[in-house]
């Protein structure tokens, strides 16, 4: 019969050896690109490519809430991701990770993120989407992009008021090109985005055919675009308009198609990649991650 100690010591052998499993499958998926073109390079279309996921808020799941930075962490163990995230500002002008203009839902706050300073919010806890109050706290922008660094492409969408001049600059100083996507809703954005950083990789939406040209008409090089075709599958002209000018296509599935998923299995992420999709917007980030990596 095993001793107490030995006993003991099984389980703290039990315990390292599951911590470097997963420690393996979260560096499996990491990704590091020296230079902006390296990155742009890693998101052009190629029929060789492969998918990749986008994990939306984060890919928040059961102890691990929306825009928290142990969320990104635990999302890249399953795929190679884009992480999505959004961002907000504080009181303080410091720019923080937040989707709602609220904290009521995620936090243990309450009123307007506008409304707290930095110092205020960091005394806050995050809560997940299952109502469970976790250890975690909001991270700033700054935060995200210091642990990002030789480690996942993080996307960003705006919250208004943040401005442009307030992302461009803080990518600029953190130089942090090589690895941030950012994410626009109209063509002026887009226009302004790559002025203020021709660098930058951008997200832009694509909407139908018409839309798709009009994207293509922005004179944005297409080296620096990704195109969000919208929650529902659009047409197969919109996908071969996109792969022709070297442009993945993201296919929204948080909402529908993740449900569908959910209940009909793999073949549904499976059919929309085969149909044109190139990287999976998700909520689901396990369910997704096994349709990719199979």
């Amino acid at each position: 019969m095993p001793t107490r100690q030995t006993f003991m010591k099984l389980t703290l052998l039990s315990v390292i050896s599951g911590l470097l499993i997963f420690s393996q499958a979260q560096e499996k998926n990491y990704v590091s690109f020296e230079t902006s073109e390296e990155l742009q390079e890693y998101l052009r279309w190629a029929p060789d490519r492969q998918p990749l996921i986008g994990a939306h808020r984060g890919g928040p799941m059961n102890g691990f809430p929306e825009n928290c930075i142990a969320t990104f962490e635990n999302a890249l163990a399953y795929a190679p991701c884009l992480i999505e995230c959004d961002v907000a500002r504080s009181k303080d002008s410091v720019l923080v990770m937040m989707h709602d203009k609220t904290l009521n839902r995620t936090t243990t706050g309450e009123g307007k993120v506008s409304n707290y300073t930095i110092k205020e919010l960091k005394t806050l806890k995050l809560i997940d989407n299952q109502g469970n109050v976790t250890p975690y706290q909001i991270p700033t922008l700054a935060d995200v992009l210091d642990w990002a660094r030789d480690k996942a492409i993080i996307e960003l969408d705006i919250k208004r008021p943040v401005t442009p001049e307030e992302i461009a600059k803080i990518i600029r100083e953190k130089q942090a090109e090589n690895f941030i996507v950012v994410i626009t809703y109209d063509t002026p954005a887009i226009v302004y985005y790559h002025r203020l950083n021709p660098k930058l990789m951008i997200s832009a939406s694509a909407k139908g055919v018409e839309g798709t040209r009009h994207l293509l008409e922005s004179g944005v090089n297409p080296k620096c675009l990704l195109a969000f075709v919208g929650v529902y599958e659009p047409s197969k002209d919109v996908y071969d308009l996109l792969h022709e000018n070297g442009i993945r296509a993201i296919l929204g599935t948080m909402g529908n198609l993740d449900k569908k998923a959910e209940k009909h299995g793999l073949r549904v992420y499976k059919k929309l990649l085969e149909n044109g999709a190139d990287i999976l917007a998700t909520d689901n980030v396990p369910l997704a991650a096994s349709a990719i990596v199979e």
